[in-house]
């Protein structure tokens, strides 16, 4: 269950710079290319034709990524470079989050930047976002470093990176997330982060990681910005 209007309004009314996970509150990027097709991809790509099986049989394309970061140090870059050009493809057949845009349209009225934080390469980010003429909303995006798999969420490092580029404090942000390494994530850099539980299960979960708000709706989140300001 959401939380309730005012309590978001109060949540979200000193917050001036709203950091925002991309897969899942402004799309779901896997809804057209399933992300196990994505892994499967990836493997084969990676492995030998004349040699074993790649690794463990993973449906998280980034999962794999960080156990190459640990175990197959070697292919990292390929990889990465690859999963990316498998995200972009992916992103042009995503389905928008009911809300996603409402809630950016929100924060731009009212004056909020939003600065997308993503785990998904930034190249994806950006297709996304003008295939669907959103750049305008957004003042910058944050994917994974490349090559670097160990800078995803739960590192803060992304999100540290977002804050230094809106040479902003941690106590103007917030962070808006579905996932629990996205609370640690907004946690270890310092700030709040609102939980969008778009499956159930996941409101407890992310109240458990530290939630400070859940949110089922992104059209929630987009009224108690317009609310927050009232």
């Amino acid at each position: 269950m959401s939380a309730a209007p005012e309590e978001l309004a109060s949540v979200l009314a000193p917050v001036r710079h709203v950091l925002l996970d991309f897969d899942g509150p402004v799309c779901s990027v896997f809804a057209g290319f399933p992300a196990a097709d994505v892994a499967q991809r990836l493997i084969e790509l990676l492995s030998d034709p004349d040699g074993p099986p790649l690794g463990p049989k993973e449906s998280d394309p980034l999962a794999l990524l960080r156990w190459l970061a640990d175990e197959r140090e070697d292919l990292v870059s390929a990889a990465d470079e690859a999963l990316a050009r498998l995200e972009v493809e992916a992103v042009g057949q995503a389905q928008p989050t009911p809300g996603g845009v409402a809630f950016l349209e929100a924060c731009a009225a009212s004056g909020r930047s939003v600065w997308m934080v993503s785990n998904n390469a930034t190249v994806a980010i950006d297709h996304y976002l003008s295939t669907h003429g959103l750049g305008e909303l957004v003042a910058g995006q944050f994917g994974r470093v490349s090559g670097q798999p160990k800078s995803m969420k739960p590192s803060p490092r992304l999100l540290s990176a977002a804050m230094g580029a809106a040479e902003a404090k941690p106590s103007d942000c917030i962070f808006v997330g579905d996932a629990v390494r996205d609370v640690e994530a907004a946690h270890a850099a310092g700030m709040e982060a609102i939980g969008y539980a778009n499956k159930p299960g996941k409101d407890a979960a992310l109240a458990e990681a530290g939630a400070v708000a859940i949110v089922t709706s992104m059209d929630d989140l987009a009224r108690a910005v317009m609310d927050s300001d009232g």
